[in-house]
């Protein structure tokens, strides 16, 4: 299990942006963690997948743990060692190189595997199959993020931290970004899947947490989120009665914050 303990994280020894976080990813399960913008949802992927030092970031307190061994001082590459793999918000593909190429790099850590994993990714996406030939940064925004979690999942990770995968996609392929993270997790994968598609992340997710202003403020299993009045009007933009409100109707709910009364 992955497992996150009462963290905080700093920026430049001066911005505390994660305030005491804790949140559990047991094995074989999807986990989701919502959140508007700068809730601080990268930053705790950063922390654990060992990207913070590059960002001016610092874990001050508390623990990431993985099958109760702390990780949360260890290298990027050590981590990915490890089993755990981030395919970060807005995709960071190269460009340049043709999408088999991309896929190839992905598999720097796990070469001896590399025709097993290279098949595994061309079932999961036949479009890159079909276009693995293609310089990378003329695929569409779609097929650019197949690839990135592609080039991931050819080190044939345990755990697959998903930053946004939907964000600025068509709805036609959100859904296949979400069908996609099912069939992933259905082989063995392991996902923490952060998304601010509150809808498509807890229809596919067991367990839910909701962020906000670097603490969690909600954790509850994902059919209890959705079904949450409170995040029905926020997330959703649904009131009671599953009616559609506005934007003005909605945003008193940053005033309310029922739970934290």
């Amino acid at each position: 299990m992955l497992a996150v303990r009462n963290l905080e994280v700093v920026y430049d020894d001066v911005i505390l942006v994660l305030r005491g976080v804790s949140l559990e990813v047991p094995e074989g399960k999807i986990v989701a963690l919502l959140g508007a913008n700068g809730a601080g949802k990268t930053t705790l992927l950063r922390a654990i997948s060992g990207l913070l030092g590059v960002h001016e970031g610092e874990v001050t307190k508390g623990s990431i743990t993985l099958d109760d061994e702390p990780i949360h001082r260890s290298n990027a590459a050590r981590i990915v060692g490890k089993g755990i793999k981030q395919v970060q918000e807005g995709r960071q593909i190269f460009a340049e190189l043709t999408v088999e190429e991309n896929l190839r790099v992905g598999a720097h850590t796990n070469i001896k595997h590399l025709k097993e994993n290279l098949a595994r990714v061309y079932g999961l996406f036949p479009v890159l199959r079909d276009r693995r030939k293609r310089t990378a940064g003329y695929l569409s925004g779609g097929e650019q993020q197949m690839l990135a979690m592609g080039r991931a999942l050819m080190s044939d990770p345990s755990y697959l931290l998903l930053d946004e995968p939907s964000l600025g996609l068509a709805p036609l392929l959100v859904q296949q970004i979400r069908d996609l993270i099912v069939q992933i997790n259905v082989q063995g994968t392991t996902v923490l899947l952060v998304e601010q598609n509150a809808t498509m992340a807890l229809s596919i997710a067991e367990h839910g947490y909701v962020m906000e202003n670097g603490k969690i403020v909600m954790d509850k299993p994902a059919k209890e989120l959705l079904a949450d009045e409170d995040i029905r009007e926020f997330y959703l933009g649904l009131g009671a009665e599953g009616a559609v409100k506005s934007f003005r109707d909605v945003k008193h709910y940053k005033r309310r914050k029922r739970w934290l009364s």
